[in-house]
């Protein structure tokens, strides 16, 4: 935790205090550490470097590690010392990791990894669990799943891009943390198949509250995640620790809408207000868009675009995604979809004299305004979609007077037909 602490600086700083590492040490060991310190540690080495350079530099980080445990601690020397080992890390790194003749593109178990240009260090790989040194590695991030490594851990990934799995099992587990228990594992991470135990000999267990199985510790990041079963069956947004292979994929599934509460968990419309409210809205979005794609000023002013975040919505009023969800939660998609449905019906009702033509006048009391289906005061016949005053189509059990007028113009046909 101490050598964490020290972040790389310029390598004036260690020139400057060369007194800092005489003393205790002989001279051959001092010239072993200063190995190469008299030049940039950050730019490509000059020439071709032989195994003694590198088993040199070896020698040189054990004889710092070394001092820095015989100095007093928090000392000023031991400090500098550190800095000075971690400089030598790097330069080890460097010579290790030439990333000459790198391609700019590999593909690799349907991941499509692309070399990154970014210098950053705040970046961790995610095979070998390290920090990736932008200034001087090679790294790639795969297009697909966002899946980071160093090159020359690229040979060493198992796993297949978790794009591919959306793309064709695009469904979520749905049942709450379904364990099946570490034995069934056979003791062994449920990805890379390393041993592990509850106890942590040779490595700790973590449990992903998403699959319900366990994973060593570099698959189980301890990153945490909404859990769509958890949602669904208890209305439950608390994040829970998933591993890093269903972090992918609960991210890249974000967004897609294959949750069909209806059939999942019809009882949750019973108990969540917010549900029932906006299914009635994207109902009423569905009832106008045949006025939008008849209407050449709504085609013009692209009003459906306005939805293009959620295609779905135009689509169908049964479908949610795990993003639709938690904006309902939140009360975030309440206020955007009640703002969109009120421009909807703005259009329609007051400023398109072609959807207002479309309108219906309530042939049961034959008085009011133009009505239209999405309107929250009528009531609309299931079989002719005429539109009429709810409580004028309530207090009359009679047929509708359109659907009458229809079965006695197809009576008049046929009757027509036979005197023929």
């Amino acid at each position: 935790a101490q050598l964490c602490c020290f972040i790389p600086c310029c390598p004036l700083i260690l020139e400057s205090r060369p007194e800092l590492f005489s003393g205790s040490r002989t001279h051959s060991s001092d010239r072993t550490m200063d190995l190469g310190l008299a030049e940039d540690h950050f730019s490509r080495p000059v020439g071709s470097f032989v195994a003694s350079d590198i088993e040199q530099l070896k020698m040189a980080i054990e004889e710092c590690k070394k001092l820095i445990l015989e100095l007093p601690e928090h000392s000023e020397r031991q400090k500098d010392t550190v800095v000075k080992l971690i400089h030598l890390r790097l330069k080890l790194q460097e010579l290790k990791d030439p990333e000459e003749d790198e391609p700019n593109l590999r593909i690799l178990l349907e991941h499509r990894f692309s070399k990154e240009k970014s210098k950053s260090v705040k970046q961790t790989c995610d095979k070998c669990s390290t920090i990736i040194w932008g200034l001087i590695q090679t790294w790639y991030t795969c297009t697909g799943c966002y899946y980071r490594c160093h090159s020359k851990c690229m040979n060493l990934i198992t796993k297949p891009c978790v794009r591919s799995k959306v793309s064709h099992q695009s469904e979520y587990e749905l049942s709450i943390c379904p364990e099946i228990g570490l034995d069934r594992q056979d003791y062994r991470c449920a990805e890379c198949r390393t041993p592990i135990s509850l106890r942590g000999v040779p490595s700790e267990a973590r449990q992903c509250d998403y699959t319900g199985q366990y994973y060593c510790s570099t698959c189980h990041w301890n990153d945490t995640a909404i859990i769509p079963a958890r949602v669904i069956h208890n209305w439950e947004f608390e994040p829970r620790k998933v591993c890093r292979s269903s972090l992918r994929y609960l991210a890249l599934m974000m967004s897609r809408p294959v949750l069909k509460l209806k059939e999942i968990n019809p009882l949750l419309f019973n108990f969540v207000e917010e549900l029932v409210e906006i299914r009635k809205l994207r109902q009423d979005i569905l009832l106008m868009k045949p006025y939008f794609i008849t209407c050449k000023e709504a085609m013009e002013a692209r009003l459906l675009l306005q939805l293009q975040d959620r295609q779905h919505f135009v689509e169908n009023d049964d479908m949610y995604s795990l993003q639709d969800l938690i904006d309902i939660s939140s009360g975030r998609l309440s206020c955007s979809l009640t703002e969109i449905h009120t421009t909807f019906a703005k259009h329609i009702k007051l400023d398109c004299e072609r959807c207002q033509a479309k309108g219906f006048v309530c042939e049961l009391c034959k008085e009011g305004d133009i009505l239209f289906p999405f309107d929250s005061h009528t009531s609309v016949c299931h079989d002719c979609s005429a539109v009429f005053h709810r409580d004028c189509y309530y207090d009359n059990s009679t047929t509708c007077p359109r659907c009458a007028r229809m079965t006695e113009r197809k009576q008049d046909e046929v009757s027509d037909v036979k005197d023929a």
